[in-house]
């Protein structure tokens, strides 16, 4: 496991309890898992992800992902449309470890309501939370 000083916490980006990141690009709403979560997860072996059109709820769940040691299950950091699924994690769902803010995203989402995000926390509030989780 990462000590926290090792985790990549990006500036830019918005973060969920439940360990998920979005990134506004233009009218979409790109979404992931930290590398906190792949980190305790493990080696991650399966990715199931929603259909494009699906519509997700704030804090939904919108998939699962599977480990070597566990399955969580992901929640929609905003609500909205999905737009987009990252299909190459289907062939190569260990691109989440590898990548996880870059060729490990997962979802893009059309946002019903953009300001959802400015709700979500900033990689400063992000990393205090993960101090109190040690």
């Amino acid at each position: 496991m990462k000590e926290l000083e090792e985790l990549v916490i990006p500036q830019d980006l918005r973060y969920t309890k439940d360990h998920e990141w979005a990134r506004a690009e233009g009218d979409l709403v790109t979404c992931g898992v930290t590398d906190y979560a792949q980190d305790q997860l493990g080696d991650i072996v399966f990715v199931e992800l929603p259909e494009v059109g699906e519509e997700l709820a704030e804090g939904g769940q919108f998939g699962t992902v599977e480990s070597v040691k566990a399955v969580a299950e992901l929640y929609s950091p905003i609500g909205g449309e999905v737009a987009e699924v990252n299909g190459a994690l289907e062939e190569s769902p260990q691109l989440v470890n590898q990548d996880p803010y870059g060729q490990g995203w997962m979802i893009k989402v059309r946002p019903k309501e953009p300001n959802e995000l400015d709700k979500l926390m900033d990689a400063q509030q992000y990393k205090d939370m993960l101090k109190g989780l040690e």
